[in-house]
């Protein structure tokens, strides 16, 4: 059975960050109703967070999405800051199809696996959950349906673009162009929330990664290659007040 959740986002709060000041960014309000249970997401910023791609979701205990509550802008309309050119450099981007190495874990699940079937012409999702990537830590406001399975996972896909390390080298798929827009292939942070025994906080884990090129939407748990990857984010901590 397909559980639907109709999600609102009430605010969404960027909060770039340095070590002792933060600096707030314009909030997004729409419309939350009162059937709805607030639902709050802590990003903290690590070490190596550099404008990374992210998409935040919920899913059944099959694993079939159920909403997706967050995900930048530029995979959501496939539209990218900058792409590459036939002379062997990156240019403003004018509007191209996905790429598949971003956020493959999630984009299979939101596609049905036809993740090229995206474009500027044919976004992923409503402007209502997407925007901009944060600069540094932030929290997002929204709400979900009281609808959900008493037990459901909140999970969390990040990736940075040409993030490499002794291990994901330049040389390591040669003549994959997917694969060097990613570098260390996404990871997959999740938690299980059980509203039949709630706690306070929950707390997001690493529990893979997405494939390297993007050519498939399977989880691969083998994480032992990735270093830098794993500091983009310090903590991920999720909050469902009644």
């Amino acid at each position: 059975m397909r559980y639907i959740v109709y999600t609102f986002v009430v605010s969404l709060l960027l909060i770039a960050c340095s070590s002792h000041k933060k600096q707030s960014v314009p909030q997004v309000v729409i419309l939350q109703t009162n059937q709805d249970l607030p639902f709050v997401l802590e990003f903290e910023a690590g070490k190596y967070f550099n404008n990374p791609t992210f998409a935040v979701w919920i899913e059944d205990m099959n694993e079939t999405l159920v909403s997706t509550i967050f995900v930048t802008k530029s995979i959501a309309t496939g539209k990218y800051g900058h792409a590459y050119s036939k002379d062997n450099i990156w240019l403003p981007d004018s509007g191209i199809s996905i790429r598949p190495a971003t956020l493959p874990y999630w984009l299979h699940k939101q596609t049905n696996g036809n993740i090229h079937s995206v474009s500027p012409q044919n976004p992923l999702v409503p402007d209502a959950v997407s925007g901009a990537t944060p600069k540094g830590s932030f929290t997002i406001e929204t709400a979900v349906s009281k609808q959900l399975p008493n037990k459901f996972r909140v999970l969390l896909e990040i990736n940075q673009a040409w993030d490499w390390n002794e291990y994901y080298t330049n040389a390591k798929y040669p003549g994959n162009f997917e694969y060097k827009t990613s570098c260390q292939p996404s990871v997959i942070y999740a938690v299980t929330i059980d509203l039949q025994s709630p706690i306070k906080t929950y707390y997001l884990q690493p529990i893979g990664h997405g494939h390297y090129a993007g050519e498939d939407g399977l989880l691969y748990t083998d994480l032992r290659g990735h270093t830098t990857a794993l500091q983009i984010a310090k903590s991920i901590s999720v909050q469902l007040k009644k």
